[in-house]
């Protein structure tokens, strides 16, 4: 298992830099190290055997993250869960058969619950038992049906890291059990470089992280970049040392991306491209618009299909444990996102099945979205199909506003607006107004609940 060997002697060779940084204390490497052979012991009083199931619930800190590193030397498979994911637990043990529960709900404070469970009926987990392989379980947000148990072999999965050799201070935002949040915090820890864990995710204390640990690089989501900009904190703290933003999971608006570039001039601004069941690849953004990008990467080669982007990877997950197999026949993984191309770069158009069909002419949401959201009078906006018996779908547009305008008022001007930059059947034909927040505890746009 060469990643994991090679990590040990990483931790090993970088033991007095700062490993990581979390409620303001510096833990260095020597630190990390020492909790982690402190859990080994742990996990042998509580007879947690290789190979067995073990779900983590809580959030980042040394010690969840020496815990982590623990159970992957213990050789077993693992489930980490934020408490977002709380009403979820029961279900999620059951399609993981975790045989352990670990709860963190303080640091230095743990509860181990023991649960009847048996890996070996499923036969991916039972592959890596039986391999003596570690494993790593995520699940897709579950947003149209059931959620789907994503299996990971874990060597595999850190494989990539081999040659990590940018250290940089990083801040830890995306979540504990979300795979480019996985990503973030290996790849510092492989190449030596420092991560900083936020005990909460409100602009204000995520810029202030940034100005007193001098953080260099942000990775987050196009929905808080834009909530970060709303709510003017970045204005209030000396956000220098910032070199890199990266930003995934959703796509990124036109109006929004030329803001934050006229905002953090000099930081560079980098789309990343990731899914749970692949890990997040190497990517490069087009010279001067960072809404196009290449997956550049050996491990990662992509191909198009009548518009849907393939991806053939050498970190794909080994299967879901509760659905059918989404690969091709010879490997490919169909992503279900609709992509553009020019030359070797693609943009993301978003997920085929959110296309609005209106009398037969698709129509994209976040291209709408991306229009209406010009309007100064626009805070946010989410665009979605409403059934209709004459053109199967009309596009609604549900939008927050910033002014006390009435939704009569406003839709005249947002017809006004459209008009000159969108073709008839684009034009929303419904406004709904709201005050509710289009984002959950993930900053993620929730566009199922409108």
């Amino acid at each position: 298992m060469q990643s994991i060997e090679y990590l040990k002697k990483r931790l090993e060779q970088h033991a007095d830099n700062q490993a990581i940084i979390y409620d303001d204390q510096v833990f260095p490497y020597k630190d990390l190290i020492a909790r982690i052979d402190q859990w080994k012991v742990k996990l042998k009083a509580h007879d947690i055997e290789p190979g067995a199931v073990v779900a983590i619930t809580g959030d980042y800190s040394p010690t969840a993250i020496s815990l982590v590193i623990a159970l992957i030397f213990n050789r077993n498979i693992i489930v980490p869960l934020t408490r977002l994911a709380e009403p979820h637990f029961a279900e999620y043990f059951d399609i993981s058969h975790t045989r352990y529960v670990i709860d963190l709900s303080e640091e230095d404070d743990y509860q181990v619950t023991k649960r009847d469970a048996n890996p070996l009926e499923n036969d991916i987990l039972k592959g890596l038992i039986q391999g003596e392989r570690p494993g790593l379980i995520l699940f897709t947000s579950g947003s149209t049906g059931r959620p789907k148990g994503v299996a990971h072999d874990f060597d595999k999965l850190l494989g990539k890291f081999l040659h990590a050799n940018k250290r940089f201070r990083t801040l830890c935002f995306l979540m504990f059990d979300h795979i480019a949040g996985i990503d973030t915090y290996f790849y510092s820890l492989f190449s030596g470089g420092t991560v900083i864990f936020p005990n909460s995710r409100d602009a204000g204390d995520v810029c202030r992280l940034i100005e007193k640990h001098k953080a260099e690089v942000l990775p987050t989501s196009p929905t808080f970049l834009n909530l970060l900009l709303l709510s003017g904190e970045y204005e209030k703290y000396d956000l220098s040392s910032l070199k890199i933003i990266t930003f995934g999971s959703e796509r990124m608006s036109e109006p929004l991306l030329k803001r934050l570039e006229e905002v953090f001039k000099g930081v560079r601004l980098v789309q990343k491209y990731g899914v749970t069941e692949l890990g997040s690849p190497a990517s490069k953004s087009k010279e001067k618009d960072s809404s196009w990008i290449r997956i550049d990467s050996e491990r990662f080669r992509t191909k198009i299909v009548d518009g849907i982007l393939y991806i053939k990877a050498d970190t794909a997950m080994l299967g879901y444990l509760n659905a059918p197999s989404p690969f091709t026949d010879d490997g490919w993984f169909v992503t279900g996102d609709a992509v553009e191309t020019d030359g070797d770069y693609i943009r993301i158009l978003g997920r085929e099945s959110e296309i609005i069909n209106v009398g037969g002419e698709k129509v994209w949401p976040t291209e709408i979205e991306a229009i209406i959201q010009m309007m100064p009078e626009v805070e946010d906006v989410v665009v979605t199909g409403v059934e209709n018996p004459i053109t199967g779908q009309i596009i609604q547009a549900t939008v927050k506003l910033n002014t006390d305008d009435d939704r009569s008022e406003f839709r005249k001007k947002m017809r006004a607006f459209c008009k000159e930059k969108l073709v008839p059947f684009q034009i929303p034909q419904k406004v709904v107004l709201t005050d509710r927040a289009f984002h959950g505890g993930r900053f993620k746009k929730m566009r199922m609940n409108f």
